[in-house]
């Protein structure tokens, strides 16, 4: 089982820090953004995932257990009427924190948490896992071509082609060998 945070909590107690997290995270789903300090973002982020996260199920079990932790009926109905379905598509990372600087009065470090609007592209999804299996196949391919490839570097038709990669070194190197010298000549006659 999950043990409280040791040390000081955010604001002295347990029960203020549960109260606290659930009125930042009203505000959270009423509003769409809040500003507050960091740490309390940071704490209140898992704390309105797991929320999200239950309120996407949209049971009637769900809808009761969210009402444990956040008691405003209001704002439990935003979040399951009209925020669940737009998360519908994005399993996790349902917020944001932006850093804002510092506040005025006492310099505690500040942030914006909000909640994650923009709908999941899923052409990104499509292009990732595209990028993985090429990844794989790659790495498939360089395991079954290697003692192949050790083949065809012994073989004597593929050192003397012309369209051979080495070869194309071997003749880049000479010219820059040759302009090299060419330099050298140059910087001589002006001593």
């Amino acid at each position: 089982m999950p043990q409280p945070a040791k040390g000081p909590r955010l604001g002295g107690s347990a029960a203020h820090e549960k109260a606290m997290l659930a009125n930042l995270a009203k505000a959270l789903f009423e509003h769409g953004s809040i500003t507050t300090t960091e740490k309390r973002a940071q704490r209140l982020q898992p704390y309105a995932e797991r929320i999200i996260t239950k309120a996407k199920k949209g049971t009637t079990a769900a809808r009761r257990d969210v009402l444990k932790d956040i008691t405003d009926r209001s704002a439990v109905a935003i979040l399951f009427e009209e925020l669940a379905p737009t998360f519908a598509e994005r399993q996790g990372g349902y917020t944001r924190i932006v850093k804002v600087g510092n506040r005025k009065g006492d310099n505690a470090p500040m942030a914006i948490i909000s909640l994650v609007t923009e709908p999941v592209s899923p052409k990104q999804a499509v292009v990732a896992e595209a990028e993985k299996a090429a990844v794989k196949a790659a790495d498939a391919d360089e395991t079954v071509e290697s003692p192949e490839s050790a083949d065809s570097v012994d073989s004597p038709e593929s050192a003397d082609s012309v369209d051979s990669p080495e070869s194309a070194d071997s003749v880049d190197s000479a010219e820059s060998a040759e302009s090299a010298e060419s330099t050298e000549d140059k910087v001589e006659d002006d001593k």
